[in-house]
């Protein structure tokens, strides 16, 4: 046989291996995140007066604990009443929990369990919400504090980020109490009043908890959803978060001469601040199909069928073209590499006039994997030669979360509660923004952000956004959801 024809064959072979491995891998492939439904026993869920759940959730609304950026415009008069109204609301669930009052009014449940060796469950929820734009009030259906019940939801500021989770909780320990349950495994909530404006009262409440040596099955707090049309499979999806990225906001100040801007240097301070900035944006961090949102592809695949599933069950083969199908949106995209998003600049007061510096500020949310040390040795590398300073916003950074199980007693709970019954597909998810949970790793085995809310991605856009509203349904989802997840975790 000529030599060309020994090639050929050979090759015609590895094809034929190679496409017998991809075949084989597809056909068997099964997500390490698979869940079985009826591997954990879900207590029935604890009646609850829908129609009062609602009336609740509007009178919370109605409540301005608006959180601003200067916590000096607060009016901090609005959490006392919010504290006075829970105590009032939910008489049997305070008369079963001890409350405590933190210096800067966090919120910290405790509802003692019977069996001191089970370790607690920890349940979030924040009082804040943040503002509504100026000027667009009159953009909303429905006031945006008026917590109005109508077309089918509960309208306005926090009905969905944060109020309505907060409220929900309250509504199931008020059920279970009122009916004499009495929990085996303690059951905390904590509830930061200012999680819109940087989370000091979750850091407050974590370092109270830390105190006492408090290490908790897992938490639970907001962070993903039920999404309704989930890309790939156009079909519900429950999505909980195992992660979050870490949060820093880099600034780079080019010092400079400043003067009249008639006689201009050769390199002007804003000139030297953008070629820092390009320098910066110009060398993105790569994306990989790895991590918690590598999972949630995987955990979907099988959904998804046809060349979804072939390329999840052959990522060794097909990871650079998941990539880049998956980077075609920035959301998705955002879920698999460190993200770089400059959004601040500041120069001189004047057009004719030069800056003594000029400055900008670059947000990074940064992956698994990876730490603030890492991003800004990076920057430092890549704007070596340029006069400027780098430094993080505030002296501080926060490096992303551990990565919680897919496997452990609380994801097996949590994820047989939102699949309800084995309706819903469930995927494990980053969540790309921050969450009050972030200050609770050393406080738990794992850390989950999941609220039983259905939605569609354009919905979704309500949040701290205009039209935000609660519907009905969801809100019976949520009672419904955390009477049975307290009665089956604690009881």
């Amino acid at each position: 046989m000529k030599t060309w024809a020994k090639v050929a064959l050979a090759g015609v072979g590895a094809a034929a291996l190679l496409g017998g491995v991809v075949a084989y891998r597809t056909a068997t492939f099964k997500p390490a995140t698979q869940i079985d439904p009826n591997a954990v026993k879900i207590a029935a869920a604890t009646p609850v007066d829908q129609a009062q759940a609602a009336l609740h959730l509007s009178q919370a609304i109605q409540i301005l604990t608006v959180s601003h950026q200067n916590k000096a415009e607060n009016d901090w008069a609005e959490w006392d009443k919010l504290h006075a109204w829970l105590a009032t609301t939910y008489p049997a669930a305070h008369a079963a929990m001890t409350r405590e009052i933190l210096p800067n009014k966090a919120l910290v449940y405790t509802w003692q369990g019977s069996d001191p060796s089970l370790a607690p469950i920890i349940l979030m929820g924040h009082q804040d919400v943040v503002p509504v734009t100026a000027g667009t009030e009159g953009d909303w259906k429905h006031a945006p504090f008026g917590g109005e019940i109508a077309e089918g939801a509960v309208w306005g500021r926090g009905s969905v980020d944060d109020k309505g989770t907060l409220v929900m909780m309250f509504e199931a320990a008020e059920a279970l109490a009122a009916k004499g349950f009495k929990p085996k495994r303690t059951v905390i909530f904590v509830s930061g009043q200012d999680e819109e404006a940087g989370g000091t009262g979750a850091q407050a409440a974590a370092a109270l908890l830390k105190s006492r040596g408090t290490k908790a099955l897992f938490v639970l707090d907001e962070g993903m959803a039920v999404v309704r049309d989930f890309p790939m499979v156009g079909r519900p999806v429950a999505v909980i978060g195992l992660g979050e990225k870490g949060y820093a906001t880099l600034k780079i100040v080019a010092p400079a001469t400043g003067g009249h801007s008639s006689a201009p240097p050769k390199a002007t301070g804003v000139e030297t601040l953008s070629r820092a900035v390009l320098a910066i944006t110009s060398h993105p961090f790569p994306m990989k199909f790895e991590g918690p949102g590598a999972d949630m592809i995987r955990a979907i695949a099988p959904y998804a069928g046809g060349m979804v599933k072939v390329a999840a069950a052959n990522s060794w083969l097909f990871g650079p073209v998941l990539v880049g199908e998956l980077g075609k949106s920035p959301a998705s995209a955002a879920t698999l590499h460190t993200t770089i998003a400059p959004t601040m600049l500041k120069g001189s007061p004047k057009e004719n006039v030069l800056p003594q510096d000029a400055t900008a500020w670059i947000n990074y949310r940064i992956a698994p994997g990876q730490t603030a040390d890492q991003v800004m040795a990076r920057a430092r590398e890549v704007t070596k030669g340029l006069d400027v300073r780098l430094s993080w916003e505030g002296g501080r950074a926060i490096d992303p979360s551990p990565v919680s199980s897919t496997t452990s007693e609380g994801w097996n709970i949590l994820a047989a509660l939102a699949s309800d019954g084995g309706a819903v597909p469930v995927a494990p998810g980053l969540v790309t923004a921050g969450t009050d949970s972030r200050y609770m790793t050393g406080v738990a085995r794992d850390v989950y952000r999941f609220a039983p809310m259905h939605a569609s991605l354009n919905e979704f856009g309500m949040i701290h956004g205009t039209n935000e509203h609660m519907t009905l349904e969801n809100l019976q989802r949520m009672t419904n959801f955390y009477t049975r997840l307290i009665a089956t975790a604690a009881g």
